[in-house]
């Protein structure tokens, strides 16, 4: 071959590579994901093909107001919930091939408080399934429950691949919707793996809690959701997703991380029932005889200051405990703050508000009648406090 015939070949090589498509793989991901893609380009003949380390998410749709239509592009309040299908709302999302491999899954179109904890069990379930071959879920809910739904699968899901919560406080198709933001960040945060190990968190408004710990705060504001007290778990910032403390079971070995509650062991028609009381100045006993008279397991009771209840109803909780071996969680009605009474058929919810509470003590008892293991699964799963080994 001439001089000038190779020079010619090198400087086409060059140009084509030039032309050729880059994938970026961020450092951060590099470590943590799995997955493939296929570049665009085909191999060559004889090569082996190109292989992208994108992650798998799955979109887990239940409806609520990320869905919703509402009636023009300026009705903020005017909209109904759970309208679009979460495959059309996945694809009008720009740049999302950049961070992970996205499909999705419609397990229904609803308002959030609108599912029965059965409901829950078979959404349980179904993230479950997806994880066996994805690398993280998203749950897209209504916020009106959505703190219930994340803490039951963050006390039921098995895997501890990441599983993000999400929904918006504005409908899809509104100005100034935070829909699609919340959306593209809950998946991103899924994408990056950075929550393995931490259970289920919930990401609104550029910023994740642990499901545990976090609560609806205001009826209508992007911020509603808060951590009282503790705070975030962490933001997303364009490109950064950055944490700055853990749930305490991300400390926990592998061996203890799971919960006993593994519903593929449970009939979800052997769910338990669990009521919430709430005290007020003077509050009658007739919630607590209601609550017990059709049937309840356990009773949670959001009291007073440090978790103190009436007198009536006192006096009907005791009945409760001696006629019907009802099991109780004190918690408190102030929003934060921890609770420790307790005593026969008695549990000290800690820092769990009531609507928690009754999750925890609803799987319990549906696993266990018997009190002294149900308290003990509060005072370690329940209360999950920190505990840092010794070095």
């Amino acid at each position: 071959m001439s001089m000038k015939v190779l020079k010619a070949v090198l400087a086409l090589g060059v140009i084509a590579a030039a032309a050729a498509p880059i994938v970026r793989i961020p450092g951060a991901y590099a470590a943590e994901v799995t997955g493939t893609v296929i570049a665009s380009t085909p191999a060559a003949a004889g090569t082996g093909t190109v292989v992208s380390a994108l992650p798998k998410v799955e979109v887990i749709a239940t409806g609520g107001t990320i869905a919703g239509q509402s009636a023009d592009a300026t009705s903020f309040g005017n909209y109904r919930a759970g309208t679009l299908l979460i495959a059309d709302m996945v694809a009008e999302l720009p740049d999302k091939d950049k961070i992970a491999q996205v499909s999705t899954y419609q397990f229904g179109n609803s308002g959030s408080s609108a599912y029965s904890i059965a409901d829950l069990y078979d959404l349980s379930l179904r993230v479950d399934q997806a994880l066996k071959t994805q690398d993280a879920v998203v749950v897209t809910s209504g916020t009106d429950t959505m703190e219930e739904i994340a803490y039951f699968l963050d006390l039921t899901v098995r895997s501890s691949k990441p599983v993000i919560v999400t929904g918006s406080m504005r409908p899809w198709t509104v100005i100034g919707s935070d829909a699609q933001a919340n959306l593209y960040n809950a998946i991103k945060l899924a994408a990056s793996g950075k929550t393995k190990y931490f259970g289920t968190v919930l990401m609104l408004n550029d910023e994740f809690h642990a499901a545990r710990e976090v609560t609806k705060s205001n009826s209508y504001r992007t911020d509603t959701f808060i951590t009282p007290e503790l705070g975030a778990l962490g933001y997303i910032d364009e490109a950064g997703v950055r944490i700055y403390r853990a749930p305490a079971r991300a400390l926990l070995s592998t061996a203890n991380w799971n919960t006993p509650f593994d519903l593929s062991k449970l009939n979800k028609s052997n769910l338990a029932k669990v009521e919430i009381a709430y005290s007020y100045q003077d509050a009658g006993a007739g919630a607590i005889s209601s609550f017990v008279a059709n049937g309840a397991d356990g009773i949670v009771t959001a009291g007073t200051g440090a978790g103190g209840i009436s007198r009536a109803m006192s006096a009907e909780r005791t009945a409760a405990i001696a006629d019907h071996d009802t099991i109780f969680v004190t918690t408190t009605r102030t929003g934060s703050g921890s609770n420790y009474s307790s005593g026969d058929n008695i549990i000290a919810g800690d820092n769990l508000n009531a609507v928690h509470a009754r999750l925890m003590l609803l799987l319990s008892l549906s696993f266990s009648n018997d009190f002294d293991t149900v308290k003990e699964w509060f005072e370690t799963y329940g209360a999950a406090q920190v505990s840092v080994p010794e070095k």
